[in-house]
């Protein structure tokens, strides 16, 4: 089992990322089609998780406070792979960097931030491998706001439906509703630069 593969909603144009919001930001981005300052805060660095079950990790299902809301959210995948070219391993490797002082001045200056954290079953329990996160901040918010985001769907009631179906041990039903995430095909030099493993390769 490959241990850093991107996994996820995607087609030929779009990925599908994953956010979860208050109701006043999560209301606000989906009757403006993106977000809007204010209530969204373009000056924060935002997280995007192409995992579905890792959203559900990191919100509770939409049970957590200021994340009651999930949003599914259909961005460019030139902007996606922009994203991740000009990213910095949130974590000091001496492969990628010779010195730790030099990757925390490359942390520092990096308008977007990776890092591998677990991925999740349906119990959101660690799996054998891992799931990137993408920390966007500075003009990369302004290029994921105003010119990535394609589409933006509440699926809170979905996640809920999913959420009470595995309280009940209906976990066959539960993974018929989860989005069907599939390998994506991450250019050479990027998945080198990310640590990535060989998506051709991948089990």
């Amino acid at each position: 089992m490959k241990k850093r593969i991107i996994r996820a909603l995607w087609n030929e144009e779009t990925i599908t990322v994953y956010q979860a919001y208050n109701p006043a930001i999560a209301n606000s981005a989906v009757k403006n089609k993106t977000f809007v300052s204010p209530p969204f805060k373009k000056e924060r660095m935002t997280w995007i998780k192409p995992s579905f079950l890792w959203m559900m990790y990191r919100a509770g299902w939409g049970t957590k406070e200021n994340q009651e809301r999930i949003l599914s959210i259909q961005i460019k995948r030139e902007g996606f792979e922009w994203a991740l070219q000009n990213s910095c391993l949130s974590h000091y490797d001496p492969v990628f960097d010779a010195s730790h002082e030099g990757w925390k001045t490359r942390l520092h200056n990096s308008l977007v931030r990776v890092q591998w954290d677990p991925e999740k079953d349906i119990h959101l329990q660690n799996l054998p491998y891992r799931s990137i996160q993408i920390g966007l901040s500075g003009i990369a918010v302004e290029k994921y706001v105003n010119e990535w985001i394609t589409g933006i769907e509440d699926i809170t009631d979905q996640c809920t439906v999913i959420r009470q179906l595995v309280e009940k041990k209906q976990i066959g039903e539960a993974k018929a509703l989860l989005p069907v995430e599939t390998v994506y095909p991450l250019p050479t030099e990027i998945g080198m630069m990310l640590q990535a493993d060989d998506p051709g390769e991948a089990n």
